[in-house]
């Protein structure tokens, strides 16, 4: 079979390329893509030439669903995730199949097993549900793929704060911060790092190193210079937030709703 990979995160798509070859010498690795942008480009001019497509959910700029909307994909799809298999059921229909994250070589080769039975079968009409299905599957998977509340000590107790009561997290340091629309902040247990990943990529965007901002705290957007961009929030607050040259454009998608 020819294969195309759609994993941001090398170690995991090395390890899947490895899976495929041992399951089949004969597997060819068309492709390996990072990113929704990617992902899209290629399909449109290429598609014709895989049979079959493995695709992370959670990509770095944003979930993998989003390639939907942008192109039609009409290949047989196997997802990989690290969500729990409740999230996933909407996927088990018309050949549809999902590894879950770690992989390992029995899971792959029964998701491949499975695949070559249903290929034979699968029509247009057939694809089209499954594009139904996917569509579904994010409005699940919106609800309960993302963080929505963070705990954190005040004295000699515990709080839960929700997303939708933080304005931006940012960082001091080695220490990272989060900052209520009351103007309170506390400590989190987190690295920047790790929140991009926990946190919807519709509502939050990394400006820079330091900061992760909330689009309904932002006030005003003015153009800075060295073609970076400055924010300003909704509350006060004292440090300087400047969107970083290379993500200006990521920024403007984001901020215009394009992604």
């Amino acid at each position: 079979m020819k294969i195309a990979i759609i994993e941001d995160e090398k170690p995991a798509a090395e390890k899947l390329e490895r899976h495929l070859k041992k399951y089949d010498a004969n597997n060819e690795i068309i492709e390996v893509l990072s990113s929704i942008e990617k992902a899209v480009s290629w399909l449109k001019r290429n598609q014709n030439e895989i049979d079959i497509l493995f695709m992370d959910i959670q990509l770095a700029d944003g979930l993998s669903f989003e390639i939907f909307d942008r192109v039609e994909v009409n290949k047989p799809i196997i997802f990989t995730t690290a969500y729990n298999e409740y999230a996933i059921d909407a996927f088990k229909v018309n050949g549809l199949d999902y590894l879950l994250k770690p992989i390992t070589f029995d899971s792959l080769a029964h998701s491949l097993d499975k695949i070559e039975k249903l290929r034979s079968t699968l029509n247009p009409s057939s694809q089209n549900s499954q594009l139904t299905e996917i569509r579904r599957a994010l409005s699940i998977l919106k609800d309960s793929a993302y963080k929505n509340r963070f705990m954190v000590k005040v004295g000699e107790h515990i709080k839960s704060i929700t997303t939708d009561n933080i304005e931006l997290f940012y960082a001091e340091g080695r220490t990272a911060y989060l900052l209520t629309q009351e103007g309170r902040k506390f400590i989190i247990d987190y690295k920047l790092e790790s929140l991009e990943e926990m946190l919807d990529p519709t509502v939050f965007f990394r400006a820079n190193r330091s900061f992760i901002l909330n689009i309904n705290a932002i006030k005003d957007v003015l153009i800075y210079s060295n073609s970076r961009l400055k924010i300003t929030l909704e509350r006060d607050f004292a440090r300087e937030i400047i969107v970083s040259r290379d993500k200006v454009a990521m920024f403007k998608d984001w901020f215009s709703g394009s992604n």
